[in-house]
């Protein structure tokens, strides 16, 4: 009877991949990357498409001829010329109503975005020197409507407003200049800086993309770690690691320099005004991303699921960035929590480089945020290599 063999690769687990080092990681990245619909359309395909299409509804920038309804209780010449000079206002479409009912209803259809009530009595208390005033009265629930409305029909009264004090002083005996310039003793005068048009599209655009080149990445990582989880590939040295990251971040960074050098210029929107602190932004934006993504990759263990899960993760990421909305209005809670978010510093180091042209040194907090993220996420994901590394078991 012959003796009993032992075979230990008969049993067990079976052999891992052999450990990649950063070169070969860099490229074996480069190639899964390319050869992958998938990842291929989410990290390459996306963000371009996207830098064409979202600027696209904000391409007229500044909101002109909102519908606006006039009501005229007074009738008179004031009135009249307060009217014409409201019609005239690029910022407003005017329309005249008979009662405010009426108005009232067409806000509630949507036709108007508000109206102006001009009280009966209005010429006669201006010229016997009593309070008089307007009522204007806006759709709140759309801000941008609402501040064009107030701003059209205060432009049309105060220039009115100016033209009767003038005509009194003159009446006075003032000498004409010099009463136009006594009717605004104190001249405001209002210079937008870093948003010359005012536009809504130059405001916005340049902070969502950087939400867009985030969640791009961070999905496309985490699809590409969770198919390598799948087929039992993504067990890999600190080099190799190092390697992926560097693969994922490089071809994010030239999406970036898309949007700065490209999308931007396209849509005349404020950049470049210190292009190199924006290249090094990217340079350490990118890698960051693209850690958090192996390290959710990782974690999710399963390709759709990393899909199902990001996905719905954009918006709340925005508005916690502190951009759209303070944040010292937001719960103390998301205070903390936004700041293990890159776009949480980035959004704003982005803008102040590009858009206004800040020095490195002004937003060095925002360079340092994102680098102790890299490295907090790199600990992460070294930490959870660790745990998931098999344990092999040898049968004596």
């Amino acid at each position: 009877m012959p003796p009993l063999s032992t075979d230990h690769n008969a049993k067990g687990t079976q052999p891992q991949p052999p450990v990649q080092g950063f070169f070969a990681s860099f490229f074996q990245t480069l190639t899964d990357v390319f050869t992958d619909k998938g990842i291929v359309l989410m990290l390459i395909i996306a963000p371009i498409i996207y830098g064409f299409f979202y600027p696209w509804p904000y391409s007229s920038e500044v909101v002109n001829h909102v519908p606006v309804g006039i009501i005229d209780k007074d009738n008179s010449d004031l009135s009249r010329t307060i009217v014409r000079y409201a019609s005239a206002s690029p910022q407003l479409d005017t329309r005249r109503f008979l009662d405010e009912q009426s108005a009232k209803e067409a806000i509630w259809a949507d036709e108007i975005a508000g109206y102006m009530v001009i009280p009966s009595g209005l010429e006669q208390n201006v010229l016997s020197g009593k309070a008089a005033s307007v009522s204007v009265l806006g759709n709140g629930g759309y801000f941008l409507l609402n501040k064009n409305v107030q701003m059209g029909f205060l432009k049309a009264v105060s220039t009115v407003s100016a033209g009767v004090k003038i005509t009194k002083s003159v009446a006075q005996g003032a000498y004409a200049p010099t009463a136009a310039q006594n009717a605004q003793a104190v001249p405001l005068q209002i210079v937008p800086l870093y948003n010359q048009t005012e536009g809504y599209g130059a405001y916005v655009v340049p902070a969502v993309s950087i939400i867009i080149l985030q969640q791009t990445l961070l999905m496309a990582t985490a699809m590409l770690i969770g198919t390598w989880y799948e087929q039992r590939r993504h067990q890999t040295s600190i080099s190799g690691w190092l390697g992926r990251i560097t693969a994922l971040s490089a071809l994010s960074f030239l999406i970036g320099c898309f949007y700065y050098g490209w999308a931007f210029e396209l849509h005349h929107y404020p950049r470049g005004q210190n292009m190199l602190g924006s290249l090094l932004f990217l340079l350490l934006f990118c890698p960051a991303v693209a850690t958090l993504g192996c390290l959710l990759g990782l974690w999710f263990r399963q390709r759709e699921r990393s899909m199902q899960i990001l996905i719905f993760s954009s918006l709340p990421m925005f508005f916690v960035s502190g951009y759209p909305w303070p944040a010292d209005q937001l719960p103390t809670f998301l205070q903390i929590v936004r700041w293990f978010i890159p776009t949480t510093p980035a959004i704003n180091t982005s803008v102040q480089l590009n858009q206004m042209g800040a020095s490195i040194s002004q937003v060095a907090t925002g360079f340092y945020a994102l680098a102790a993220l890299w490295m907090l996420y790199f600990a992460l994901l070294m930490w959870l290599r660790w745990y998931n590394a098999p344990k092999h078991t040898q049968i004596s």
